[in-house]
């Protein structure tokens, strides 16, 4: 009997992490989801999605969730999708040091620990795929976003150098670069603001307060926003294509944005972007 394809999946308690984990494990797939709270297992571990606790800010924790994973498996993995990250929003000139490294220890640096322990046993196999949720907001920035647009660039970045780097492996890197999906992402993105940025004592107070009101409003609805569906639209397609793509960028905005950069001259897209928001 053949085995069923197995893939690590994490940031799965919400979102677009708990959508594509459940429509991988419908569509034939052994779904290993990580979570960081013991109380986001059970509702996965009733649709027969394996869980484990995983933090990427803690080295020892990614390896015993591949340890763990290839224990189950006899040593194969046939793919990982990094999907778990958070925005920290605030002005650059306001983010503590601190606060920024913790974006990117969150969103680049625990990807980066997850991927390099997997690649080996997907070289020793001939294939795999990698596939990292990116964003829009690692092509095309955004004010007020900063931290996650920096950790998003370096993503972009380590990750196209990564697929060139694993050509005639057999193992396949794509990245997704949604724009606005329905998900915890802005309610999460708020919880960082109020707990990281000194909201009151800065010269954007007013910008803030306008900000902030913006965000307390997306998360009461969540109009033009697609749901994680089009985002498990491309995955399927990255992990099952002969030839995935590099880059699937997800919604009409994100779209929007990548053709204005290709097409304007880039101190005029600047104050466009500038403009906005």
């Amino acid at each position: 009997m053949n085995q069923r394809p197995s893939i690590i999946v994490t940031g799965a308690s919400s979102g677009i992490g708990a959508h594509c984990a459940r429509a991988l494990v419908r569509d034939g797939w052994r779904v290993f989801a990580t979570v960081r709270r013991e109380q986001d297992r059970v509702p996965l571990e009733a649709e027969g999605i394996e869980t484990f606790l995983m933090d990427y800010t803690d080295a020892a924790s990614i390896h015993a969730l591949a340890d763990a994973v290839l224990a189950r498996t006899g040593g194969r993995l046939d793919a990982l999708y990094n999907n778990g990250a958070y925005g920290q929003p605030g002005a650059v000139e306001d983010l503590p040091t601190d606060v920024l490294r913790l974006q990117f220890e969150t969103n680049v640096f625990g990807w980066h620990e997850l991927t390099r322990r997997v690649i080996p046993v997907m070289r020793a196999a001939g294939r795999g795929r990698i596939v990292n949720c990116s964003s829009i907001l690692g092509l095309v920035p955004y004010k007020w976003r900063g931290a996650y647009n920096a950790s998003k660039y370096a993503l972009e970045g380590l990750t196209v150098t990564m697929m060139m780097e694993l050509r005639g492996s057999g193992i396949h890197v794509s990245l997704i670069e949604p724009g606005p999906i329905r998900s915890d992402f802005m309610a999460n993105a708020l919880k960082a603001a109020e707990a990281n940025i000194d909201l009151e004592n800065t010269v954007h107070r007013v910008e803030y307060q306008r900000q902030l009101k913006r965000l307390r409003g997306e998360l009461a609805g969540a109009r033009g926003k697609l749901g994680p569906e089009a985002v498990y639209d491309v995955l399927r397609h990255a992990l099952t294509s002969p030839a995935p793509k590099p880059h699937y960028i997800v919604t009409k905005p994100a779209r929007r944005g990548v053709l204005l950069k290709r097409l304007l001259p880039s101190g005029l897209f600047y104050r466009i972007l500038g403009s906005l928001g």
